[in-house]
C-alpha cells in the first residue's frame, strides 16, 4: 500500500466540514423533532448563489482527495460512488446535528448540494486519473521530494491557508498562549483547580521594530525549511523559496484586505516587515544548500524563538476588534475554517520536525 498525501488531506476535509458544520458548538437544544424531519421540510424560499458555491465546494475536496487516496492505496472499479456516498453521509449526519443547533438551519437543499460537490470532486479526481494527469504528479513528486514526504506536503499546503487569518504581526502565525491563559482562568474561575493555572509573572509588552523584525524573518523562513526537509536538490529548493515568498505577499496581502478592506491591503508592509521579509528569503538562499536533517534541526529552533517571541507580546486592542469582526460578523464561516490553521499551524510543524529528527537520529530515513 503506497502512502499518500491524499488521505491526510482528506481527513483534514472532514475535520474542516465538521468544525463550519457545527460551528459555534453551543446552545445546543432538543426541539422535539426526528434530527431527520429537514428531509420533509418545505424546500427554502430564498438562496444565493454564495450558498450554492459554498456548499459546493466545500464538499468537493473531500470527494476529490478520498477518491484519489483510495487509488494511491490500490482500490480499482467503480471508486467515486463509494467516495460520494461517504460524503453523503457526512453531510447528512452534519444537517441532522444541525437541527440541535439554534444558530444553524438544517436543509436538504444544503444536502444535496453537498452530495453534488463531493460527486465533483470524485469525478474530477478520476477523470484526471483516466487522463493521465495524476501520474505526472507522482513523477513530478518523485523528482522532487523524498520518499515519506506526505506530511510535509500537507503541512506545506495548509500554510497558504493558514496565513489568512488576521495576525497582529505579519506570517506571525501561533500567537495564542494569552488567549490559552485567559480562556483557562475563566474556565477555572471560583473552583478549586483556580490555583493550579501557572500564570505569567510578568506584563506582556507591545513587539518592539527589531522584535517584529525577527518574528517576520523568522515567519518566513519556517516554511522554506520545512520544503528543504522533504526537497531533494537545490535548484528545486531555491524555486521552493522563491515560491514561498510570492505566495507569503500574496496571502498576506489577501487578508488585509478581506480584513480592513482592499484599500488597505499592502498597509501592513512597514520597514520591519520589508527588512524581515528580505533577511528571511536571503537566509533561505543560505540554508538551501544544507542537508535535510540540518534544516529540519534549524526548523525546531526557529519555530521555538519564534513562538516565545510572539507570545511574549499582547494582541493590541484594535486587533482584538478585528479578531472580533471575523468571529462574529461577516466573516463567521470563512473564520471557522482558518482560524485553527493559523493558531496550530506552528505547532503542528514543530510535531513533524520532532518526529523528523528523532528518525534521522536513529538512521529510519
Amino acid at each position: 500500500m503506497r502512502k499518500t498525501s491524499a488521505w491526510p488531506l482528506s481527513q483534514l476535509c472532514v475535520a474542516l466540514i465538521i468544525y463550519a458544520s457545527l460551528y459555534p458548538f453551543d446552545q445546543w437544544r432538543d426541539q422535539g423533532i426526528a434530527p431527520w424531519a429537514f428531509l420533509g421540510a418545505p424546500w427554502p424560499k430564498y438562496w444565493t448563489w454564495f450558498d450554492v458555491a459554498s456548499n459546493v465546494l466545500g464538499y468537493a475536496p473531500l470527494g476529490f482527495f478520498l477518491t484519489l487516496s483510495a487509488m494511491r492505496m490500490g482500490w480499482r472499479g467503480a471508486i467515486v460512488w463509494p467516495a460520494t456516498l461517504a460524503a453523503a453521509l457526512l453531510s447528512l449526519t452534519m444537517e441532522g446535528l444541525q437541527s440541535y443547533l439554534p444558530a444553524r438551519v438544517p436543509s436538504q437543499v444544503d444536502l444535496l448540494l453537498n452530495i453534488a460537490g463531493g460527486w465533483i470532486g470524485a469525478v474530477l479526481a478520476s477523470g484526471l486519473e483516466r487522463m493521465g494527469m495524476l501520474h505526472r504528479w507522482s513523477q513530478f513528486r518523485a523528482r522532487w521530494f523524498v520518499r515519506d514526504a506526505h506530511m510535509a506536503l500537507v503541512l506545506m499546503a495548509m500554510w497558504p491557508v493558514a496565513l489568512l487569518f488576521p495576525v497582529a504581526v505579519p506570517l506571525g502565525l501561533g500567537q495564542v498562549w494569552e488567549r490559552v491563559e485567559d480562556a483557562l482562568t475563566s474556565a477555572f474561575d471560583a473552583t478549586p483547580f483556580a490555583d493550579w493555572i501557572p500564570l505569567r509573572a510578568f506584563e506582556l509588552e507591545p513587539l518592539l521594530p527589531g522584535a517584529e523584525l525577527l518574528c517576520v524573518m523568522l515567519g518566513l523562513l519556517i516554511p522554506c525549511l520545512l520544503g528543504f526537509g522533504v526537497i531533494r536538490q537545490l535548484g528545486q529548493r531555491i524555486f521552493y523559496a522563491m515560491s514561498v515568498v510570492v505566495v507569503g505577499l500574496t496571502m498576506s496581502a489577501l487578508s488585509a484586505a478581506l480584513t480592513y478592506g482592499p484599500a488597505n491591503a499592502w498597509t501592513w508592509l512597514s520597514l520591519p516587515v520589508m527588512l524581515g521579509w528580505g533577511l528571511g528569503f536571503v537566509l533561505a538562499l543560505v540554508f538551501a544548500a544544507l542537508p535535510a536533517r540540518t534544516c529540519a534541526a534549524f526548523l525546531l529552533l526557529t519555530l521555538v524563538v519564534q513562538q516565545s517571541v510572539l507570545n511574549q507580546s499582547p494582541e493590541s486592542a484594535y486587533f482584538a476588534q478585528v479578531l472580533h469582526t471575523w468571529e462574529l460578523g461577516r466573516f463567521i464561516r470563512f473564520h471557522g475554517l482558518v482560524q485553527w490553521f493559523g493558531w496550530l499551524w506552528p505547532y503542528a510543524v514543530l510535531v513533524w520536525a520532532l518526529a523528523r529528527v528523532s528518525r534521522e537520529r536513529h538512521g529510519e530515513t
